[in-house]
Parts: structure tokens; C-alpha cells; sequence
């Protein structure tokens, strides 16, 4: 990314490691030594059309920090709901010297066709079931700062990988960085076919844990049970909840991430959630170094206005 200027970051797929591990080093950067305003007299608007705490509170932070200007964006109050098109309403913004758009919308690849037609920097934050890249980076971040190479090492993603976007930016990246991925769930939440991405899949939690380094935590999507994926909640946590004795079946040195927010008693215990192997906080506060590097690195692709 930083290496071939592009101006959005729409996802993970199609970026090479050297992309990946340049985002990280200047993630890594940041948090080393907070930058001056290297972002002064931009503007980052951000058009959510999902619900968000960490991955938008974590932007507007890294806006803030790198000296640019927040603007929070509504879509319920605005033109949208009168109508109009999200392009238009990109435009319009535009028109008054939005530099960023951070876009979080339910429509998988909805950013694909509308970045290109716009000057502005285009960041995804979440589109369906499509991708979370910032998510995966500070996942990445949060790992390499523990270990000092991702070859050789094995990560379960375990839980709901049918709806994640997560799970999905996670395997490209993790892939790309020299780790082995397994998805790890019940077979209609982790459909056997899934092992054409590149990941190993199984469906015995005990099997798929044993001398993991580490395992990301999915949340269970609620909304989508009533769909029938699983049986009843009660018994889904029977089988795939993260307990204590399900995280001893880890390496000894592993650690437990979820990229929030936890349901727990269902897919986690608070015992793992809140003890000595979890790096759910550090993966928060690295959300926002991460989201710096990238605020910045596509600021550099942007094309300079006459």
C-alpha cells in the first residue's frame, strides 16, 4: 500500500505481504512516537450505515490524532434517507473538501464500484460479509508484536466464519504474512467448502485448538440463529464456547483475540476473555495506531488536486 500509492483501501485481497508488513511498520511507528499532524487540513467523514463502537470511535481517534478533521455522518438523518445515492452524497461532501471517507455499509463490495469515482480516499470499514481490512491489520499488529515471525504458526479462527468479514480479511492476511489459518465450527457456520480460501477446516474445536498458537474468537451472530444455523445457543456454547479447558488444549505461550463485541457465556468464557493469554484491549488500542497508517498511507495515493 505504501509502496504502490493507492488512495483506497477496500480490502486485503490483492495486497501483497510487503503491503501488509509496510501498514504494520508504520502502525508500529505511531505508537512508538505520535506523529505531528501530518494530516492537517483534511477532512475524514464517516458514512455508517451499520452500528460500530470500536472500529469508528478507533477512526475518528486516528483522525484526530494525525491532525485531520472528523466529520460523523448519520445515514438515518441525512439525504440518504430521502433517496438519495450514496455516490451523490460522497460527491457532495466532496464538494466541500472531504479528503476521507471511512465507510461501513451491509452490502458486500458496495465500495468497489463507487471509489473509482471519486478523488477522495476510500476506506472500508466493514461492507456484509465482504471484509474488515483494518480489523485483520490490528489483528496481525496485535500477534507481531509477541512473536517475531508468522511462519510456522498455526491460528484458529473459531465460531460464526459463514457471516464474518472478519474471519475473511483475517485469512488473507495471516496467509500472506507465512501463518497457517483453520476455521474451526459447526458445519453450517463453517461450511467444508470454506477450504477452497486456502484455510484448513474442522469442526472438532478440541481437534482444531490442540497446540494452536493462537485463536480469534468470533462473535455468534445472534440475529442470524433464527435461521436455524444451530440449534439453540445453549447448544452451540456446549461445543465451541472458548472455556479455560479449551484454551489449555493451546500451546502454552498462545493467546486468545476477539475483535469484539463479546457475547459472553456463548462463544467465550470471561475467565479466557479477561485472563493472562487474552489481547482483546491491546487489539482496541492498536486499532487506532493501525487506522493512522492507513489514513496516511492513502492520503499519499491521493491524486493532487489542481
Amino acid at each position: 500500500m505504501t509502496t504502490s500509492r493507492r488512495k483506497d483501501l477496500l480490502g486485503l485481497e490483492g495486497l501483497s505481504a510487503a503491503e501488509i508488513e509496510a501498514i504494520l511498520d508504520e502502525a508500529a511507528l505511531y505508537k512508538a512516537k505520535p506523529p505531528k499532524t501530518p494530516l492537517a487540513g483534511r477532512t475524514v467523514a464517516f458514512l455508517f450505515s451499520e452500528a460500530s463502537t470500536r472500529t469508528r470511535s478507533s477512526f475518528e481517534e486516528a483522525a484526530l490524532r494525525l491532525g485531520a478533521q472528523p466529520l460523523s455522518f448519520s445515514a438515518a438523518g441525512s439525504s440518504l434517507a430521502k433517496g438519495e445515492t450514496i455516490l451523490d452524497t460522497m460527491r457532495n461532501l466532496e464538494a466541500i473538501d472531504v479528503t476521507h471517507f471511512v465507510v461501513r455499509h451491509e452490502r458486500s463490495g458496495v465500495l468497489e464500484d463507487l471509489a473509482p469515482r471519486v478523488a477522495a480516499s476510500v476506506i472500508n470499514a466493514g461492507d456484509g460479509w465482504h471484509e474488515h481490512p483494518t480489523q485483520a491489520l490490528l489483528d496481525a499488529l496485535t500477534l507481531r508484536e509477541r512473536w517475531s515471525s508468522f511462519k510456522g504458526r498455526r491460528v484458529v479462527i473459531l465460531g460464526d466464519v459463514r457471516h464474518s468479514r472478519v474471519a475473511r480479511s483475517n485469512l488473507i492476511a495471516l496467509k500472506a504474512l507465512g501463518a497457517k489459518v483453520v476455521f474451526c465450527g459447526p458445519t453450517p457456520l463453517v461450511p467444508d467448502a470454506l477450504s477452497a480460501l486456502g484455510a484448513q477446516v474442522e469442526h472438532d474445536a478440541r481437534r482444531a485448538l490442540k497446540d494452536a498458537d493462537a485463536v480469534n474468537v468470533l462473535r455468534l451472530q445472534l440475529e442470524r440463529m433464527e435461521q436455524g444455523f444451530v440449534p439453540s445457543l445453549a447448544d452451540y456454547a456446549l461445543g465451541y464456547r472458548l472455556t479455560p479447558e479449551l484454551a489449555a488444549l493451546m500451546k502454552p505461550d498462545a493467546f486468545v483475540l476477539h475483535p469484539g463485541p463479546m457475547n459472553r457465556g456463548v462463544e467465550i468464557d470471561s475467565a479466557v476473555a479477561d485472563g493472562p493469554r487474552s489481547l482483546i484491549l491491546s487489539q482496541v488500542a492498536n486499532g487506532v495506531f493501525v487506522r493512522m497508517a492507513v489514513l496516511s498511507a492513502c492520503d499519499r495515493g491521493r491524486p493532487a488536486r489542481g
